[in-house]
Formats: structure tokens, sequence, C-alpha cells
């Protein structure tokens, strides 16, 4: 049974606030609902949460995989609007609005075509699919930290995976952004790498935080 969006919203918290949060449930008031809410109901009725006499919401083992899965699209989501189609504002809400169609496949094959992202774009973990699973081997030879490269090796910037804001904000305003064609120089004392016609150096680890989608061994 298709879950609608409004209940995948609330799966989706309860997965951040239980995973990453270390908090086990939600309190309804939070979310401005009620215990007659229709997305309430719906999920009560999916076996997908456990709602208790304190109006408190948790996830139950069904839950479990449907939040992951929500969380996985969306993350997916923000990274396909970033890293191939260039859009910079607005991406969660543009991504709550996308991730709904990435059902049946689709998630994975996106997740395939980015070379499958640990992180979305505000350095938040994606959640493995199937598909990482089968493809660590091969991806560890395709999607590689610039630090990881050959000498003289191409390929094009996939994703950054850092958490540090200061530390991306200094990387964009290098002009380092994904999709660009990059080739490594010099890998000491710094790592050194031509980009769009200009070289940059920088230190392992921001090259750890570059994730390179390299096109030669």
């Amino acid at each position: 049974m298709e879950i609608s969006e409004n209940a995948e919203e609330i799966l989706e918290k309860l997965w951040i606030c239980s995973q990453e949060r270390g908090q086990n449930f939600i309190e309804l008031e939070s979310l401005n609902l009620d215990k007659e809410s229709p997305e309430v109901l719906e999920l009560l009725d999916m076996d997908n949460i456990d709602l208790n006499s304190d109006s408190k919401i948790t996830l139950k083992h069904e839950g479990y995989f449907n939040a992951k899965n929500v969380v996985r699209r969306h993350r997916l989501a923000e990274r396909l609007l970033v890293d191939v189609l260039d859009k910079k504002e607005g991406v969660h809400k543009s991504a709550c609005e996308f991730e709904h169609i990435l059902h049946d496949g689709v998630d994975d094959k996106v997740c395939v075509l980015l070379g499958h992202p640990r992180t979305c774009p505000h350095g938040n973990p994606i959640p493995k699919g199937e598909c990482c699973k089968k493809g660590e081997k091969e991806v560890s030879s395709i999607v590689q930290p610039l630090s990881e490269l050959k000498l003289n090796q191409k390929g094009k910037i996939a994703y950054f995976e850092i958490q540090d804001n200061e530390k991306l904000q200094k990387l964009m305003s290098m002009g380092i952004l994904p999709g660009m064609p990059v080739t490594l120089v010099q890998s000491y004392p710094s790592y050194v790498f031509d980009l769009d016609q200009t070289r940059y150096a920088v230190d392992k680890e921001m090259a750890d935080y570059i994730f390179v989608r390299v096109e030669n061994k």
C-alpha cells in the first residue's frame, strides 16, 4: 500500500529523531497533529507507528524500513538537484516534492548515477540501498576521494562529503563545484589539481572531502 506524502513526512521526522538525534519518540503536539489526524490514523493502520497514551509516537519495525526509504529518497533527490541539475536555492523544498517520484527502483538508479553518494548536500548521511551494497567494490574504483587519485588521473567532481559548513563554503567560494572536470597533477606536499583551466592546491583534509567520479584508472 502506498503511503501518503503527509504520512511520509512523519516517518522522515521520526527517522531523523531516532536514528540521528538519539530521540525515541515525537510528541504529536510538536507536529500540530492529534490522534484523529488522517496521516496518524494511516500509519497506525499500516502498523508503521506506535502511539501511547501520552500522545508520543515511535517507529515500529515496518515503519523503520519505510522511514529509512523516505529519508534515502529525499537526500538522493537533494544530491540530484544540486549535483546534476545545478539547483542551489530552495533545495530542501524542491527535494520534498521530487522525492515522492523516486519509487520502484528509481531511487537506486539515481543512486548509481550519482556514484552512491554517502551524504546529502547538507552533510547528512544517506541510508544505503541494495545498489550500494552490491556496488561497493565497483564504486571504490569509480568514485574516489581526490586524495586517492593517481597523478594525471581525470574525472569530474561528484560531491563533497563534509559536514563543516565553513569548509564547504570555502571549497565552493574557490569555484570547486560538482560536475566540473578535474585532473590531479601533484599529491605531495599538497594536492594540486587543474579545474576549469585554473590550478588549485589543498591539503589532505580538503582532498579527502572532494569525491571524484574518475574517467580512467
